[in-house]
């Protein structure tokens, strides 16, 4: 039997099929770009996604030129959708979906922090409050669209919008509701009434059903066998939030087990067995395996492979131009000339907070800093010190972690685009102290959805079977020496952050 996992991303869908032994039989992507319409605003539209995921997974099967009928299943991993799609009673969406990287909703943070005391929110949700959080986006388009509020029957996650597309049912998962935080009982693992009424969001908006991230959430209709190729009635699994999914796609099942999930943003996160959450500025919400009991914690920075993609947009020009002449991407020459950079950039220290911040600092007015430029530095040292910042950003979560008392093993698992880069992984890995460990295929959270595939349809009777799957390409290991001297480096990033951060608030409300 062959395995569909499809990972719905910010900025694009990934599908593949594997078959029972995890290798690679074929796979597909398509791109699409978030909606900005005002600073600090960030949405996509639901129909993106659906036609997404109906072209890869068209394209994938004619690909592997495999027999429909040989497929167990498919599973969605998706990227954290903020608010959701607003539907209503006919399930049209009424509005874009406000997703993870949208901040507009300070006023409503505000309110939550004057109104809403932090142990309480902490104890029943396992998270805090920030503009990150969905619930906060909810309450946003309450406050100021009321018309789209009245008509609003659900509000529904993005893969979880796309599985009511293929199947005609609606639910969601453990780690999908536990990411919108705010009206999720992390204790109960349910919609929390309390929380909703003092919040203002009535639980009746958000799906009944809440399923485990392997169960099956439908059968594919007859409408979307004919548009992708799938048989009518072909298995659809619930999934989860990509992050989770992207750290089962490591095989990680453990305490102390830990991923790096390093693409357009980062994700990095461990678990808890049986245990409280330890730190509110950490997200925490049931893991998408065995959610009964694991945990998953986990810190994230809003720009990460971003942060390459915008200096490359705005200034890489030559190179992409060069590039495009011999066949060389843009990225991989601008890594040459930064690889005889030495470290720290020759005294040039960044910020990435280009797009506010996630945890720890939880900051959305914080803004990118690039100090100590002077005449003699190129871009080549600026293209380092984003590559640095980033890193610097990554130990920041880690020590949040360890100062809560989680304990970490020396080696990380490292996913995502960013790991295709040899120069910014080993960055990561002397700046943490940390060896790095690259898989190798690198098919990320798609490897992930599909093993839940297997698990969701029976192949597979237990979670530690992924391990099977796993096959390291590389490990990356930190450098004592490097650690000791970054580490001055990372005390003044810190510094940096709480000289700056007052000017940063007053330039975001200029």
């Amino acid at each position: 039997m062959y395995l569909i996992g499809t990972d719905i991303g910010t900025t694009g869908t990934k599908t593949v099929i594997l078959d029972e032994n995890g290798t690679l039989v074929s796979k597909a992507y398509r791109s699409y770009k978030v909606n900005t319409p005002k600073a600090s605003w960030a949405e996509q539209e639901a129909k993106v996604w659906v036609e997404a995921v109906i072209q890869t997974l068209k394209e994938s099967l004619e690909k592997a030129n495999v027999n429909p009928k040989e497929v167990a299943g498919v599973s969605f991993s998706g990227l954290y959708g903020g608010s959701g799609v607003p539907v209503d009673k006919n399930m049209s969406p009424l509005y874009p979906c406000l997703i993870w990287m949208d901040r507009r909703a300070w006023q409503e943070t505000q309110w939550v922090k004057d109104n809403i005391p932090h142990d309480k929110l902490f104890e029943i949700t396992g998270n805090y409050v920030d503009s990150y959080f969905g619930f906060t986006k909810i309450m946003w388009i309450r406050d100021n669209l009321p018309d789209i509020w009245n008509k609003t029957y659900k509000f529904v996650s993005p893969k979880d919008y796309v599985i009511f597309e293929l199947t005609g049912e609606l639910s969601t998962d453990y780690s999908s509701a536990g990411n919108l935080g705010g009206v999720f009982d992390i204790r109960t693992k349910n919609w929390s009434k309390e929380m909703g009424d003092a919040l203002g969001i009535p639980i009746t908006m958000l799906p009944e059903k809440i399923l485990n991230s392997h169960d099956i959430a439908g059968y594919l209709t007859k409408e979307m066998s004919t548009m992708t190729g799938l048989i009518e009635g072909t298995p659809i699994i619930s999934g989860g939030i990509d992050a989770p999914i992207a750290q089962l796609s490591a095989g990680i099942l453990n305490e102390g087990e830990h991923v790096f999930m390093a693409g357009t943003s980062t994700c990095w996160g461990t678990l808890l067995n049986n245990k409280k959450p330890t730190s509110s500025k950490l997200v925490n919400y049931p893991y998408v395996v065995e959610a009964d009991k694991l945990l998953y914690t986990f810190g994230g920075s809003a720009t990460t492979g971003a942060l390459v993609d915008w200096f490359i947009d705005e200034f890489g020009q030559l190179e992409s131009n060069v590039g495009k002449q011999v066949g060389i991407s843009p990225y991989d020459l601008l890594e040459l000339k930064a690889k005889k950079v030495p470290l720290g950039s020759e005294g040039l220290l960044a910020l990435p907070y280009f797009m506010g911040e996630r945890s720890p600092i939880w900051d959305p007015d914080a803004r990118g800093v690039i100090l100590g430029l002077s005449l003699y530095h190129q871009k080549h040292h600026v293209y380092r010190a984003l590559m640095e910042s980033a890193a610097y950003s990554l130990r920041h979560n880690m020590e949040t972690a360890k100062e809560s008392g989680i304990k970490l093993n020396p080696d990380c698992w490292i996913v995502g685009g960013v790991a295709n880069s040899e120069l910014w992984t080993k960055i990561f890995a002397d700046v943490t102290g940390y060896n790095m460990i690259k898989l190798s295929d690198n098919i990320e959270a798609p490897l992930g959805d599909a093993f839940l595939v297997g698990l969701g349809t029976g192949i597979f009777k237990k979670p530690e079977e992924i391990k099977k799957w796993i096959k390291i390409e590389s490990k990356i290991e930190a450098k004592k020496e490097n650690f000791k001297k970054y580490d001055q480096y990372y005390q003044l990033f810190l510094e940096l952050y709480e000289s700056t951060k007052d000017i940063m608030h007053k330039i975001s409300k200029l």
